[in-house]
Formats: structure tokens, sequence, C-alpha cells
């Protein structure tokens, strides 16, 4: 592994660009990931987090212009990007068919019902790194499968250095505050009566997957 320093963003853009992997800060907590158009790059992050294929990674943009290229939009959507993009909630809804010029998400981005999980970041540097590479980032929690959340660039080198696969490096951002994880919804279409964690909002349904501090309870 290793080690870069704030100043450094230059450096992770082009190991993002190479297909490498990196530990990076951000709103939540320190997170894991790469260029999740390359399949290469995000089946590392599955060797690295000890992950199942089955659980999907998430993702982040730098703006919701990038985040439209992806996602299907609707009304639902764009109800919730205006009043919490961005910032520290992931949204889960169907990923677009993609024109030619558009690199397509890997395998393990994407889930096997045609979804995708995004958010548009709110960190500065987590920002600038996804503009700078211009595709989003694969954005999982910076830990082995089923530990707790990491907090500081020593806990994950501690976490990392003694397992066989490692992240190619570490962006170090010193110790960030403890937040809880962002808010997942997922955005189903079609109209249904109201549910438990389920919100209706006019053709679509908003439904609860994880409530993080961001807090959506009245749609």
């Amino acid at each position: 592994m290793k080690i870069l320093k704030q100043n450094k963003l230059d450096a992770a853009v082009k190991a993002l660009q190479k297909g490498q992997t990196i530990v990076f800060p951000t709103e939540t907590s320190y997170g894991i990931g790469c260029d999740a158009t390359n399949q290469s790059a995000v089946d590392k992050i599955y060797k690295i987090k000890g992950r199942t294929s089955d659980k999907p990674l998430l993702v982040v943009a730098p703006t919701v212009a990038m985040a439209k290229k992806y996602l299907v939009w609707n009304n639902t959507i764009e109800s919730l990007a205006n009043q919490f993009w961005p910032g520290p909630l992931t949204i889960i809804g169907k990923v677009k068919s993609l024109k030619s010029k558009v690199k397509s998400l890997s395998v393990g981005v994407v889930a096997t019902d045609g979804t995708i999980a995004i958010r548009v970041t709110a960190f500065p540097a987590l920002q600038k790194l996804a503009e700078k590479l211009s595709h989003p980032i694969v954005a999982t929690s910076a830990n082995l499968s089923g530990a707790g959340d990491v907090y500081s660039a020593a806990e994950a080198i501690k976490m990392f250095a003694e397992q066989k696969n490692q992240p190619d490096i570490i962006l170090d951002y010193g110790e960030l505050p403890h937040r809880p994880p962002s808010t997942i919804v997922r955005v189903v279409g079609g109209p249904s009566t109201r549910a438990a964690g389920t919100a209706q909002y006019g053709a679509s349904k908003l439904k609860i997957i994880r409530q993080g501090e961001l807090i959506i309870d009245n749609i």
C-alpha cells in the first residue's frame, strides 16, 4: 500500500485511471473504491473486502449532471436530488441505457435487477477525484466485509496491513468526524399503496432501505 497525503489528488486520479484501488475520505467515513467503469478494478474491490458478488457496490458522482447520465430519472429522483444532493443520500434506481459516448458501469456496480446505487458526494476531495476521472467512483466502506466503519487512515492501514489483497493507495486525510453512514432509498416505478418504510410520490414510490444521518420521513 502506498500512502498519499491530502495534496496528492492528481496522483490519486492517475492511479484510478490505471485501474488501481484507493482508500479515500468521504462525508461519512473512509471509503474504498476505483473507477466504476473498470471491471478488473471493481473485481479487486470485492477481493479486498472479502465481499460476496451478490452485494452490489454503490458509486459516487461529483455532480447531478453525471448522475443523470447513468440513472433513469423521474420526478421522485428530481425532488430528492433538489433537496439532498450533494449530500449523504444514496439513491437506488434503474440504470440508463447508455449512449455510445458514455462508458458502461461494471458488473458488480450494476445489480442483477438492472439497478445502481449512486449518490452525489458533498466531500470536496472526492468530488475532485470523480470530476478529474470523469467517471463515477466506487465508494463502499473501507473495511473488511462485516467490520465496522473506518474513520482514519491509520485504522485503514492497520486493517489491511496483514491481508493478502490490499488497496493500492490510501489517501490520508487524518481523522474524520464520526458520522452515521449515508441514507439509502430505493425508487420503484408504478403506483402502490402506502406501506411501512414506503412513501408514495406521484407514479413512483420511495422505499427507505437505510436511515442514516440524513432523515427522510415525510416525502
